[in-house]
């Protein structure tokens, strides 16, 4: 949206043109209740209305695309309908059918079991948002769930999509989070331990939220004819400048699906997210990060490291297989469009470019980490020694690289690094001389490195600082914000939806929002790994 652009002073201004569902085959059938549906790409559903709902929160950077004035989203018109108790004029409420990959395995019909799209606002720049409600009600894709949504995920989800935004991660955006008046039993650790909880709602709001998984079900069940239907629709809406949908356009539309899937995980991995379900039904067609449920952050570098209790024994999404995890899916979408395009070998040249492009990129993504431009002789090595030594004692890899931006190259031998660093470790007693010897000895090679380069040390740090944040939503600090929400008390929402704005930028007074993971919250749920209820 440019400065030129009009705001809007009104909800009821909002302009939806709801192609998904006026183009696409729906659920002939209105009654809302759980079923399986076929052929058909969504089932009309109207949120669940609540008993007092209350606004928690709203980014008016989100509202902003939507060319909303700050003031609408203070109002109570705005807390009603984006906690599903009022629907705007225009609005056709729907959940989206899919289907889906989990942990491996094909699950069959998923669906939108807890999200109900309000529509498809399209603004005066011609700009397309769907505005999605997780958390409000059943839906016919609910299975054997209520649809419903507790404050602590919502506030998580809420505050991660607009975190990974100012990262520059691809991510889906959050307009609001309110509580529904309502409380909502959840078991979180499926343990036999069920509690009432605060009910709550977020408004996500994407270009589009359709998944690896809406293409994969029609295929499963033999329907060539929807799968084609919505192939072409998504050709045609999502990517038009790829031009009229044909076996070459279908072809050159998963290689730009994987490009971007790409360039999402090289992300992933430079801030040191962890998704914890990558699932095919959690998979963006778009190429952004979708769904936050049981993610995490990479606070000591531990490569083998999930955030999500159901993965804790096999843990395939763990931080170090994500590249693999989404080459493995995106496969499974190339098998589903197969029959489109009729070309095995195609498909498997572009799969193996996604495998050789995310190394290229990992490495170009790892020396930038370091503050380098070029990629010279020696540099693989360089960059998987310095991952070794951070597994070799418990290390925080955000502050690490911080920290290492600050550390005078010139001046190694009187081991000045050894204070630029020290708040980087959360077990002092690890650190040895003979781990010492080993930092040192890398700490003088990436000298020398950087010397080639001709990097100066403010430029090195600048260059460092830009692409290595200093405040990431470290699971402990949402659970302070958790805490205190639970509390009515919202000000540790604020300062870090305000904080996370600017996460590679210093700011005076917020020291406690860069802090390592404190030792009480080693093991507190909410604060290590999480499960799916999250």
């Amino acid at each position: 949206m440019t400065t030129s652009d009009p705001m809007l002073t009104s909800l009821d201004d909002l302009v939806f043109d709801n192609k998904f569902v006026d183009t696409l085959p729906g659920d002939p059938e209105l009654e809302n209740y759980c079923r399986q549906v076929e052929h058909a790409c969504y089932s009309f559903v109207e949120p669940t209305s609540t008993d007092k709902p209350t606004l928690v929160a709203c980014s008016n950077d989100v509202a902003a695309l939507l060319q909303l004035a700050p003031s609408i989203c203070q109002s109570d018109y705005f807390t009603k309908v984006f906690s599903g108790n009022a629907l705007l004029p225009g609005m056709k409420p729907f959940a989206m059918c899919y289907g889906g990959h989990q942990f491996g395995n094909w699950a069959g019909q998923l669906g939108d079991g807890r999200a109900i799209n309000l529509g498809e606002v399209v603004t005066s720049d011609n700009q397309r948002w769907y505005l999605q409600l997780k958390g409000a009600g059943l839906t016919p894709y609910s299975r054997h769930a209520d649809g419903l949504a507790v404050l602590r995920s919502s506030l998580r989800e809420f505050l991660c999509s607009e975190a990974m935004h100012y990262l520059g991660v691809p991510t889906t955006r959050a307009l609001s989070l309110t509580l529904t008046g309502d409380t909502v039993v959840r078991d979180m650790f499926y343990d036999g331990h069920p509690e009432a909880e605060l009910g709550a709602v977020v408004c996500r709001v994407a270009p589009s939220f359709t998944r690896f998984g809406n293409f994969q079900l029609p295929v499963s069940r033999d329907d060539m004819a929807l799968l084609k239907k919505l192939v072409d629709y998504t050709i045609v809406t999502d990517f038009p400048h790829l031009g009229p949908p044909s076996a070459e356009t279908t072809l050159a539309w998963f290689s730009e699906v994987c490009d971007r899937t790409l360039e999402m995980i090289v992300h992933w991995m430079r801030v040191g997210f962890v998704h914890g379900v990558m699932n095919t039904d959690n998979m963006s067609i778009l190429g952004l990060t979708i769904d936050y449920g049981p993610y995490g952050w990479l606070e000591s570098y531990d490569p083998t490291w999930t955030p999500n209790t159901t993965d804790e024994s096999h843990r395939r999404y763990r931080y170090e297989h994500q590249p693999q995890v989404a080459h493995w899916n995106l496969l499974q979408l190339a098998n589903t469009i197969l029959p489109i395009v009729e070309n095995t070998e195609a498909l498997e040249a572009i799969l193996n470019n996604f495998a050789k492009g995310f190394q290229q990129q990992h490495q170009t993504m790892q020396l930038s980490k370091l503050g380098l431009v070029t990629n010279q002789e020696g540099d693989s090595a360089l960059v998987s020694d310095l991952l070794t030594i951070l597994t070799t004692v418990e290390t925080d890899m955000t502050l690490f690289y911080r920290y290492l931006a600050l550390v005078d190259l010139t001046d190694l031998q009187n081991k000045t690094y050894q204070h630029r660093l020290a708040d980087a470790y959360y077990q002092v007693e690890q650190l040895s001389d003979e781990y010492d010897t080993t930092l040192l000895a890398w700490l003088e090679r990436y000298a020398r490195r950087c010397e080639v380069e001709g990097i100066e040390h403010m430029q090195r740090t600048e260059r460092m600082n830009q692409v290595n944040p200093l405040y990431v939503l470290r699971n402990y600090l949402s659970q302070l914000a958790i805490d205190k929400a639970n509390d009515g008390d919202y000000s540790g929402v604020e300062e870090l939806l305000s904080v996370l704005k600017q996460p590679y930028t210093e700011q005076d007074g917020k020291e406690h929002l860069t802090q390592k993971r404190p030792e009480w919250a080693r093991n507190r749920a909410g604060c290590s790994m999480l499960s799916c209820s999250s």
